[in-house]
């Protein structure tokens, strides 16, 4: 294992996973590591850093949205069957309080939704300021599986590539950062995933024959997923893909894409909006001596706590900045 996880990095991914004009879906190694020079433990060695910086941050943007900010951000998860989504809510954003963490799945409309247009729902799960809104599977449902299994007619489906980028223009300028990852698995990985599920007994709830349905249709799928991605990355909304066939190189790259977004908000603590002092000596009233001199040995405990935190926090800003001095041109 390398010492120092953080240099494993060659290239930022934001902009080695971020497709290009030229991109093309089939060239993906599914099963890659791109921009990644160390292996599986490297990468769980820096997660757990990354965990304790996203940790942080989350805490101070759930800060920001109590006192009145409008900052937040969206994860949005795309990827077939067996793809990792599920593991990415439970390894990733269960490293961060999870009531800053508002999590919406999409499947299929209930009948209410399927009375108003297919970006209510959508609408209504949108994370509040100071949330991180995670979204598993998506609007994109509706470029993708209805398009597919032949649900609405093209004449429907085709408008709804730019009205999406509208939409997602339209979330960015309200205060929600939007992260956008697809998870590219392989047939064959996908295959193994499945037949697992039929394997063991404690997984049969996970499995649906509805899956073998949808994998029939694979170059179906990858041609879907090819347009959404042509037609839907863009400079205020863009696309990661990430290969997913080694689950915990996918886990570590929006680790990394999430703690990157948190940190370009540049949030700080909120100022008090009361006289710090003053309410200090009002509290110091209402206690009895000797429980206020324990107070106030504690408080100087906690001081020092705070520093040596912000010191921390001040460290692992700056491992975590060192991904924009690496190269990551867009994917051609």
């Amino acid at each position: 294992m390398a010492d120092d996880a953080e240099t494993l990095w060659t290239a930022d991914p934001r902009r080695l996973l971020r497709p290009g004009p030229e991109f093309n879906l089939a060239s993906v190694d599914r099963a890659g590591t791109p921009g990644w020079s160390g292996d599986k433990d490297d990468a769980k060695e820096l997660m757990l850093r990354r965990g304790e910086l996203l940790s942080e941050l989350q805490e101070r943007l759930f800060a920001h949205g109590r006192t009145g900010g409008d900052r937040s951000v969206l994860l949005v998860i795309q990827g077939l069957d067996t793809a990792g989504k599920g593991g990415i809510v439970r390894h990733v954003l269960g490293m961060v309080d999870p009531q800053g963490v508002a999590l919406r799945s999409f499947g299929v409309p209930t009948e209410e939704e399927r009375e108003h247009h297919y970006l209510w729902r959508i609408r209504n799960a949108l994370p509040r300021p100071g949330q991180i809104g995670v979204f598993d599977r998506s609007h994109y449902e509706d470029v993708l599986v209805v398009r597919v299994e032949g649900l609405v007619e093209r004449e429907v489906w085709e408008p709804r590539f730019e009205e999406i980028n509208r939409f997602e223009q339209e979330v960015v300028e309200s205060g929600t950062t939007v992260v956008k990852v697809a998870l590219m698995v392989s047939a064959e990985e996908q295959g193994m995933r499945l037949m697992e599920r039929l394997d063991r007994p404690d997984k049969h709830w996970k499995y649906n024959p509805s899956d073998v349905d949808t994998r029939q249709r694979w170059y179906d799928y990858q041609a879907a997923y090819a347009d959404v991605l042509a037609r839907t990355s863009t400079d205020v909304a863009p696309w990661y893909v990430v290969p997913a066939d080694k689950k915990w190189y996918s886990r570590l790259v929006v680790t990394e894409l999430l703690t990157q977004a948190l940190i370009d908000l540049d949030l700080t603590w909120p100022k008090a909006d009361f006289d710090v002092d003053t309410e200090r000596a009002r509290l110091a009233a209402t206690m009895q001596p000797q429980v206020l001199a324990a107070a106030e040995q504690a408080g100087e405990q906690a001081r020092a706590k705070h520093e040596d935190g912000e010191e921390s926090y001040r460290e692992a800003l700056a491992e975590a900045g060192s991904l924009d001095d690496l190269p990551g041109d867009d994917r051609d």
